[in-house]
């Protein structure tokens, strides 16, 4: 059977593209403020200006690195092969940049972000390769490069993300190297820090300050950074800058909590972790203490998250505004918790062990990373269950099979709601990996500057917003349930009412929520019975208002329907989708390439296959549907 079209759907979208007023709010995924019903566990924070000139390291470097753990790195590349074939990628990368122009003040649309994070690589690749190489070139290329971002007319205050990495990043190569840079270079460093990074911080409304989210992490990890370095020249706008951070930051802390999902996906969580770990080793490097970060409630547990995300075949579960695939360099951030938990898994020494060459652009911490690579020691075994929930504002679960490998089997599924940062109507939505294949796909995250530059709102997360036009937005992009051919409710949260991790692991989630008036109960359970099959089981109880209620699955798989469901075929390879309650009803497959709206993100052959029930067909308005998918 072809693939068929389905104008209803398109009509919808383009009906909704037209209609909605391009209404321009960066806070809706971002920089959004919620605040918890309680306030979230505090850190520590004795922050004076008397704490500050008592505890402060009087001398560099002190962010991340000290002069003893200067000792342990060359130590360790001396008799580790792994830490010296990293540092080896570090010295390439850096000689990589010495031919690179000295960055300029450019802008991509509302962002000067790349700019910022370009700075913080090559700061950090050629600052590490400079106390250990003590190569003039890469002391020179530095002084370059600090003395050109220090003269940018700003940091771009306005997306606050550029100002936090690009002051990491002056605040890092001052600590680094500024022993032997020009004292001219220093002095305007830390002018600029104090007023293209500190000062607009204090300047008018800052959601990221006590911020759930990602920017949170960012921004305010880089003002205690400058602070740091600002210290010797203002004191007290030191002390104060970081004792706000130091009770800014337990707000996007809390999100990792109970079982250390990062509700944002895994991409956000390289992103707002890496920050974390890093301001974790600055302010331990700096004072002795990281003043209760590392040890934050179920922020160690979120290392677990990071590595059951990652699919056999190298893909994310891509769930939120994720991108598609793992790095290939060794993840830097996760080997932060390798170091503190001493578990191996979080080590990957595969990656960090290949051919510098073939690791190609590392981590932009990637220098402060080989500092705690360098300190790790094994001290546990390294193992974690094959049925995995992680609870809280984006709950998901993750099912693996007995053998590992790039052919095995994987399973992820979720609940939560569309309002959170960088959120999706995607309650109630799985993937599905098995034999090298992913046969159930989330459409994952789109570049957010393509969307912006028409005019498009992405950011906008109320019911009616543009954001949800879009198939990687939207529950019609998602293998999930619709209900009368209607949006989620965004801010509706599917819990996850039932976790069993047995031999025949199942979860189950309540979407009710997600369907407001349209429905009186949905419950979606997944098990597994094996690790060749995945069974999906809808309770649904209709009310006065149910019209119709659709399965759907998206797939790249070429499709046959077939009596009593359908075959899904990839890479030569069969899965067969069995209609177990409802054999008489047909499969239908709906061709999403292209897809229904030329600014949808455009995936070869994707598809998505529906059953249909209309309501009048619920016999006393309760029905059980259950599909089963299974391969050989």
């Amino acid at each position: 059977m072809k693939p068929t079209s389905t104008p209803k759907h398109i009509a919808f979208y383009v009906l909704l593209l037209a209609s909605f007023a391009w209404q321009f709010s960066p806070l809706m995924a971002i920089d959004r403020n919620e605040h918890p019903s309680t306030d979230p566990p505090k850190l520590d924070n004795p922050m004076t200006v008397s704490y500050l000139k008592s505890k402060l390291r009087k001398t560099s470097p002190k962010l991340v690195l000290t002069p003893a753990l200067e000792r342990q790195v060359k130590q360790k590349i001396k008799r580790d092969p792994m830490v010296a074939n990293y540092y080896e990628g570090i010295k390439l990368n850096a000689e990589k940049i010495l031919s690179e122009p000295e960055l300029e003040r450019v802008m991509i649309g509302r962002r000067l972000l790349s700019t910022s994070r370009e700075m913080l690589y090559r700061v950090n690749m050629l600052g590490i390769a400079y106390r250990l190489e003590k190569d003039r070139r890469f002391l020179d290329k530095i002084n370059r490069e600090v003395l050109a971002v220090c003269r940018f007319s700003d940091w771009n205050p306005s997306h606050y993300l550029d100002v936090a990495e690009m002051a990491t990043a002056v605040a890092l190569a001052i600590d680094w190297v500024g022993g032997d840079l020009p004292k001219t270079t220093v002095d305007m460093a830390k002018t600029t820090l104090i007023e293209k990074g500190i000062n607009p911080s204090w300047e008018g409304r800052h959601g990221w300050i006590n911020g759930t989210n990602n920017w949170n992490q960012v921004c305010n990890g880089g003002m205690i950074a400058a602070s740091i370095m600002i210290a010797d020249r203002d004191p007290e706008l030191a002390a104060k800058t970081i004792s706000r951070a130091l009770d800014g930051i337990p707000h996007a802390m809390e999100e990792y909590g109970p079982d250390g999902v990062y509700p944002e996906g895994s991409t956000y969580w390289g992103y707002g972790t890496a920050f974390s770990v890093l301001t974790s080793a600055m302010l331990e490097s700096a004072f002795g203490t990281d003043f209760g970060i590392a040890n934050y409630p179920a922020f160690k547990e979120s290392a677990a998250f990071r590595y059951l995300s990652v699919a056999p075949s190298g893909w994310y579960y891509n769930f939120a505004d994720c991108g598609d695939k793992h790095g290939t360099a060794g993840d830097i951030v996760l080997a932060w918790f390798g170091t503190k938990t001493g578990n191996p898994l979080y080590i990957e020494k595969e990656n960090f062990s290949q051919s510098p060459a073939s690791m190609g652009k590392l981590n932009r911490i990637g220098g402060a990373g080989l500092v705690w690579l360098a300190q790790f020691e094994p001290t546990r075994e390294g193992s974690l269950p094959l049925a995995w929930k992680g609870d809280g504002s984006n709950p998901i679960v993750i099912f693996r099979g007995q053998q590992q490998g790039p052919n095995a089997y994987y399973f992820g599924g979720k609940g939560g709601r569309a309002t959170i940062s960088h959120g999706n109507m995607d309650a109630g939505s799985f993937i599905w990996e098995l034999n090298g294949v992913r046969w159930v796909i989330d459409p994952g995250n789109q570049p957010y500057n393509e969307l912006e530059i028409t005019g498009f709102n992405l950011w906008g997360n109320c019911q009616e917003c543009e954001r949800w036009t879009l198939l990687t937005k939207n529950n019609f992009g998602h293998s999930t349930l619709t209900v009368n051919d209607a949006l989620h409710i965004n801010n509706g949260f599917a819990s996850l009412e039932e976790f069993n991790d047995g031999s025949q692991p199942q979860a189950t989630f309540d979407l009710t929520p997600v369907f407001g008036e349209n429905l009186k109960k949905a419950h979606r359970r997944f098990v597994k019975p094996d690790d060749k099959s995945i069974i999906i089981e809808d309770h649904i109880e209709k009310n006065e208002n149910t019209k119709s209620v659709t399965w759907q699955l998206l797939t790249q798989a070429d499709v046959e329907i077939v009596p009593g469901g359908a075959l899904l075929k990839q890479d030569g390879k069969v899965v067969k989708l069995e209609n177990l309650s409802h054999r008489q009803l047909l499969v239908s497959v709906i061709s999403l390439d292209p897809t229904p709206l030329e600014l949808d993100r455009q995936m070869e052959g994707l598809k998505r296959l529906e059953i249909r029930i209309p309501a009048w067909t619920l016999s006393n308005g309760v029905e059980v549907l259950r599909v089963k998918l299974s391969g050989q």
